[in-house]
């Protein structure tokens, strides 16, 4: 019994380490396969890049792919997670902090494409998984319910500070900043050059005359009716 003790104790002991060195491998490990696929992607588009292809460009051997990645197609909702995860720090910045409404959205949008910018088939590849029959599709769908969620409650915040017009519902705000911010993307992926930034800036301006408070609108007298799906 001692004996059996004395060897948990050390086993305990050796957790305390080896995990931390697994978990920092494991995740350069994936952090390698998904930059490799997103490279590739980009080169040869989805359909082109194989699973070997990839595990080739990470240097890694076939078999270790699946230990992260269910399939090939997983590695476009990785990149939605990841832009998820930006969208969710942003939330919290614009909480603890009073910086105006048109300011951080014109930011956010800025920042959320900053990953899109470096790799514009990407933009191409998500519009194939959100169009393909795959169970990426699914969840895909899953995680933009959730980035609606998270811009809804950023425009719940801008009109609780008077921002933000209040006549419409926060939500359906929300759904044509996220149609404005995506529509811009896929057009500019087309291009793939140095315009994107200009042209988010550019959306976002003709979309503020929209958002803003009725008075602002009034008193610039501006009108910009648009149709809704």
């Amino acid at each position: 019994m001692r004996k059996s003790k004395a060897h948990s104790t050390g086993r305990s002991s050796a957790h305390g380490v080896v995990p931390d060195r697994r978990q920092r491998r494991s995740a350069e490990i994936r952090e390698r396969l998904f930059r490799a696929a997103l490279k590739l992607f980009a080169e040869k588009g989805i359909a082109e890049t194989t699973v070997e292809d990839i595990t080739n460009a990470a240097d890694v051997g076939k078999g270790t792919f699946f230990n992260y990645f269910p399939s090939k197609d997983h590695i476009l909702l990785a990149f939605g997670e990841m832009q998820l995860g930006k969208l969710e720090e942003a939330v919290k910045t614009a909480r603890s902090t009073n910086e105006p409404m048109p300011q951080f959205l014109r930011a956010l949008g800025v920042r959320m494409t900053q990953e899109p910018t470096r790799n514009p088939a990407i933009i191409r590849a998500l519009l194939q998984a959100y169009l393909s029959t795959t169970p990426v599709r699914e969840a895909m769908i899953d995680l933009q319910n959730r980035v609606h969620a998270l811009h809804t409650q950023m425009i719940q915040l801008g009109q609780k500070r008077g921002e933000i017009r209040s006549d419409l519902p926060a939500a359906d705000i929300a759904y044509v900043f996220r149609q404005t911010i995506f529509g811009t993307l896929l057009i500019w992926s087309l291009y793939g050059d140095a315009t994107l930034r200009s042209r988010i800036e550019s959306a976002f301006n003709v979309l503020w005359s929209g958002l803003a408070p009725r008075s602002v609108v009034a008193s610039t007298s501006i009108s910009s009716p648009r149709a809704r799906e």
